[in-house]
């Protein structure tokens, strides 16, 4: 199984604040959608509630640390190796959030997506630094602003090296 990371940043590593995102891309969530799409994504439960719904098409798992919290249409593990160990036997898996899930599954990953929104925000969740002499750059588009998509960013492939 391939484990990957998919996020979007600020230049100051900023992801959320207030459980909300802290822009609004549809160039970004598009691509989102296309790469998750058909695959299993994990989430924190706080990612969970700021998405309000199982994504469509999509195997939802919530991490949570809540022992008895059911969500209908989503599977709920207590700890990210649990939620990992289920999808064991799949091709690829995708981290979508939040801080600490990113946290705790970033020594795990193989792969990054990361958005690279340029501006910086008044965030309160951050994603955990990328140590370069674990991660090479493997791809890069660039998606300059326009009238559906108010700040330009660049969105970047790293594996892990």
């Amino acid at each position: 199984m391939t484990l990957t990371i998919i996020v979007a940043t600020d230049q100051n590593n900023g992801i959320g604040a207030n459980n909300q995102l802290l822009w609004h891309l549809p160039a970004d969530l598009k691509f989102f959608k296309q790469t998750t799409t058909g695959h299993t994504i994990i989430m924190g439960r706080k990612t969970y509630d700021s998405i309000g719904k199982p994504l469509p098409n999509r195997q939802s798992i919530v991490v949570s640390r809540q022992k008895n919290l059911k969500i209908e249409g989503v599977k709920i593990y207590n700890a990210v190796a649990d939620a990992l160990t289920a999808c064991q036997n799949e091709k690829e898996v995708f981290i979508i959030g939040g801080a600490e899930i990113y946290k705790l599954a970033l020594p795990l990953a193989q792969k990054i997506y990361i958005s690279k929104v340029n501006g910086v925000f008044d965030a309160d969740v951050f994603f955990p630094e990328i140590l370069a002499t674990e991660w090479k750059e493997t791809n890069q588009i660039y998606y300059p602003k326009d009238e559906k998509n108010a700040l330009d960013f660049t969105l970047v492939t790293l594996e892990r090296i």
